[in-house]
């Protein structure tokens, strides 16, 4: 038997890394050791924060968290490793699984996912916020031509609108309060605007800024009988809307998007797999390497996750020596 080192949450607002037993691979498992992870900046600070609602314990738990909300936990969902031992076709291979932040871990074979050749290790920890992404535009539908607005340029709303603008013909513009997202924006071949100088009649309008205001924005960016997908999560935290003045007049539609659930449009031929391999692949472009905002050794990270929780931040990496 062997040790691994994992980050916990041990109570809300503090965490740190503990030491446990490392069981054997069994047939059909595999030895991770990792490489990298990310930190999901958004759920990560509100898990952190222990501002998961009861009502949602059971729908937030990730794959291979242990212990339960709202402490102690252990969770994260976007580690990158390489394969030690396991199947022969996988030893040596850099895979990305969906694992909370921990040195080396046992897993069924059938929750890795190879890393493609053309992607940097460091840079698939993004592929848990692309595949969101990529299940948000799904929701959301554009169409050729499309005028779309996405407001907030955190990490899975510069993903977003990165996905959107390469829809034939769309412009997309990425609206955030901080000025200092307009060169990410640029970086991503993006226009930006903030909130007072956004353009307004949106053909559709994706929010992502986790904050109520962003999403007072949204609607009023949108034109009449637009949509507004909503792809931030609010943990515990009551949102008013302003749906008074225009809004029954414009006919606007606010619809949500979570991606543990595949649209309707794709279950029939769509799994959770098959989306993750496409953001895998995605993963391929340089220009995303702008999305890592700081990267930090394992020691580091329960510092890193409370100071994140506090500041905000783009993706944050994890470096395992």
């Amino acid at each position: 038997m062997s040790t691994a080192s994992a980050f916990w949450i041990t109570a809300p607002g503090r965490g740190e890394i503990r030491d446990e037993i490392l069981r054997p691979a069994g047939p059909g498992e595999a030895l991770v050791r990792a490489l990298y992870s990310g930190i999901s900046r958004g759920t990560e600070s509100l898990v952190h924060a222990g501002r998961v609602p009861p009502s949602e314990y059971a729908r937030m738990r990730a794959p291979f968290q242990d212990g339960e909300f709202p402490a102690p936990v252990k969770y994260g969902y976007a580690s990158v490793g390489r394969v030690e031992s396991g199947p022969a076709e996988l030893v040596g291979r850099v895979v990305f699984c969906l694992y909370p932040h921990q040195t080396r871990y046992v897993v069924p074979v059938d929750a890795l996912h190879p890393v493609p050749d053309a992607v940097p290790p460091a840079r698939a920890v993004l592929a848990a916020n692309l595949e969101t992404a990529i299940n948000g535009l799904w929701d959301a539908t554009p169409r050729v031509g499309d005028r779309i607005a996405v407001v907030g340029g955190g990490t899975v709303g510069c993903l977003v609108a990165w996905l959107a603008a390469r829809v034939p013909g769309c412009r997309v513009e990425l609206v955030d309060v901080d000025p200092a997202r307009e060169a990410l924006a640029r970086a991503l071949g993006l226009a930006f605007a903030s909130p007072a100088a956004a353009t307004p009649d949106a053909d559709l309008v994706l929010h992502a800024s986790g904050a109520p205001a962003g999403l007072e924005t949204a609607l009023a960016l949108a034109g009449d009988e637009a949509s507004v997908v909503e792809l931030s999560w609010y943990g515990d935290r009551e949102v008013r809307l302003p749906l008074g003045g225009a809004f029954h007049a414009r006919r606007l539609t606010i619809r949500s998007s979570q991606v543990g659930r595949l649209p309707p449009a794709q279950q029939p031929r769509w799994t959770h797999r098959r989306r993750l391999a496409l953001a895998l692949e995605l993963l391929a472009d340089p220009v995303l390497d702008a999305l890592i905002a700081g990267e930090c050794a394992f020691a580091e990270l329960p510092a890193a996750v409370a100071r994140l929780a506090a500041h905000g931040a783009l993706c944050h990496r994890v470096r395992y020596d």
